[in-house]
């Protein structure tokens, strides 16, 4: 029997950032996976805190170089890649000097969200996409983790879903309490109709706050977790409401086995449509 493929995208991957609720997840997740006998990818961000040097990021020649073109402009897709040793598997970084050579994060030196935070997700997204499609593997499973990722389920859904790489492939979103606090881009539904998104989709955006957007991306996957103990009333909301496979909390001694089981079950679902 083939060995099932599972994607995972995080906004952030510890070691390469500091500890926190979803990098901890992001660094344990897939290694439980790969360690219950099935194959595993894992993307991130390339963000300029990230020490090349010391964490032996180098560019991957034969996946960079395409341009994506983002709000009506082309930006230049570089992949790199660096290993973790201690469970053997690989990560990719998505990197771009645009959006990503910054002095932060997803939050700028005053502890406020990028105005463009929602131009730098629709480019991970494609990029993590059109670099596993030059990689020629095809994921049954996206899993993803943390806000900065759940575009993933639209693009999948609507801008992939007829592309033979993506036409099977199942979505997960893990939630977590981290959170956006400013709306994003007032023009962010008339750029996902540039990226072309049918106007259906781009208009339920047209409201850009954090729980909006997070009920859409929520509304469009095939499976949904949560990866804190206690999530935060009004995204426990949102999860509740939900008529998808779900996995509650699990602690780590369990995890590895729940997740194995979960992971299953919704790729052996009927695709939603």
């Amino acid at each position: 029997m083939e060995k099932k493929k599972v994607l995972f995208i995080s906004q952030e991957i510890y070691p390469f950032l500091p500890k926190s609720e979803v990098s901890s997840q992001a660094r344990r997740l897939p290694q439980i996976t790969q360690e219950s006998g099935k194959e595993i990818r894992v993307f991130s961000p390339r963000y300029s805190v990230i020490n090349e040097r010391r964490h032996q990021l180098h560019e991957v020649i034969r996946l960079s170089g395409l341009n994506l073109s983002i709000d009506d402009h082309d930006h230049p897709l570089i992949i790199k890649v660096a290993s973790v040793s201690a469970a053997k598997m690989q990560v990719y970084f998505i990197d771009n000097d645009d959006y990503f050579k910054r002095k932060a994060t997803l939050l700028d030196e005053n502890d406020q969200d990028y105005e463009d935070n929602d131009e730098r997700a629709m480019f991970f997204c494609r990029g993590v996409l059109e670099t596993v499609k030059k990689l020629g593997w095809q994921p049954d499973l996206i899993h993803c983790n943390g806000w900065f990722t759940g575009l993933m389920p639209l693009y999948i859904k609507h801008i992939y879903n007829k592309d033979p790489h993506f036409k099977s492939t199942k979505v997960v979103y893990n939630f977590f309490n981290d959170r956006f606090t400013n709306d994003w881009s007032p023009r962010f539904s008339e750029k996902l109709k540039a990226d072309g998104f049918p106007v259906a989709i781009a208009d339920s955006v047209k409201d850009t706050s954090f729980l909006n957007l997070t009920k859409v991306f929520a509304d469009h996957c095939d499976g949904l977790s949560i990866g804190v103990e206690e999530l935060h009333p009004d995204i426990q909301q949102i999860y509740d409401e939900s008529n998808v496979h779900k996995l509650d909390f699990i602690s780590e001694e369990a995890q590895a086995k729940a997740l194995s089981i979960f992971i299953d079950k919704v790729v052996d679902e009927p695709i939603l449509v």
